[in-house]
This record gives structure tokens, C-alpha cells and sequence, in this order.
């Protein structure tokens, strides 16, 4: 099966520019992360440099651009945006502080108040044994459960990496 690249016949090409409201230091910060991480991989070469990857990311997280927009902008697939999404994702996770490290920075700074909230995500249903993992009784459906806990002040302090659908925790 082979990969088409280029545009169908007598298609034309359809260009936009919408503005994306980011500091530099956000992007500088993304684009170092990413550079680190393809040195320690031993990542050779990408489709573009990490500092445009970052920015097409924080395009499709911070303002939800479709992935096929972004790709067909940067003559790239959505497959691959998707991939950067989500590693991308793994990088800013690893470095997100611990439940009990971000309990004690909220002491420590005098907070006595958080909130947690949680929500599932839908997911396709798998059948056999793996079926039943992700079934949320409380929302009759099967999904992935995420929690996050922030200040007094609204500020995200913690979020917890995904668990199956019927956790309670």
C-alpha cells in the first residue's frame, strides 16, 4: 500500500493564519524539551525542527485544532501530529510533580483548601476479560478515568494518569 503525498487532481489548496497567543518562554521551553528528549532517544532527523513541533502541538492542545488542519498546513500526515500530541504529552507527564509532592507544596504555602475532580473519557468497548476493566458502572459506559486536584485559586497542581473505568479512586 502506498502513501499519497501529494494533493488529488484538480484540488486546490486552501491556506489559513489564525493567531496562537503563547509566550516565548512557553515555546522555549517546549522546544528544549523536545530537543532533549530526541538526543536521549537518538532520534536522527524529524519532518520539522522540534521548535515548529511545539508549536503546532500547543496549536492542537491550548486552541484544539483538528490534526488534519495542522498537517495539511505543514505538508505533514495527522498520523505524525498525532504521534508528536501524545509524545509531547508523555514528556510534560513525567515531569508533573506527584500527588503527595504537590499535598505538601499546598502546606507549605500556608493552602488548607483543594479541589479534585475527575472525568471519564469514552472509549470503545473491548470485549472478553478486558472488557469489564473499563466499565464505568456510575456512567453506563466504558472509558478511561482522569483526576486532577487544584488550588483555592483554580491553578491545575495535579493530575493523575489515566485508570480504567471502574476505579472509584
Amino acid at each position: 500500500m502506498r502513501n499519497k503525498t501529494s494533493p488529488a487532481g484538480g484540488a486546490e489548496t486552501v491556506v489559513y493564519q489564525s493567531s496562537l497567543q503563547l509566550s516565548t518562554t512557553t515555546l522555549a521551553f517546549l522546544g528544549n524539551l523536545l530537543r532533549g528528549h530526541l538526543k536521549k532517544i537518538g532520534s536522527r532527523w524529524r519532518k520539522l525542527p522540534p521548535g515548529k513541533i511545539a508549536t503546532i502541538v500547543l496549536a492542537v492542545l491550548r486552541h484544539d485544532q483538528r490534526l488534519a488542519d495542522m498537517a495539511g498546513g505543514n505538508r505533514i500526515s495527522a498520523t505524525t501530529v498525532r504521534h508528536w500530541v501524545l509524545e509531547v504529552i508523555g514528556l510534560l507527564a513525567a515531569r508533573a510533580p506527584r500527588l503527595e509532592r504537590a499535598l505538601k507544596k499546598v502546606t507549605r504555602k500556608g493552602g488548607h483548601v483543594v479541589l479534585v475532580d475527575g472525568t471519564l473519557v469514552r472509549t470503545r468497548r473491548h470485549t472478553g476479560v478486558d472488557n469489564r476493566r473499563n466499565f464505568s458502572g456510575k456512567h453506563k459506559t466504558h472509558g478511561l478515568l482522569f483526576l486532577a486536584l487544584t488550588g483555592d485559586k483554580g491553578r491545575l497542581l495535579f493530575t493523575r494518569r489515566r485508570c480504567c473505568g471502574r476505579c472509584s479512586c
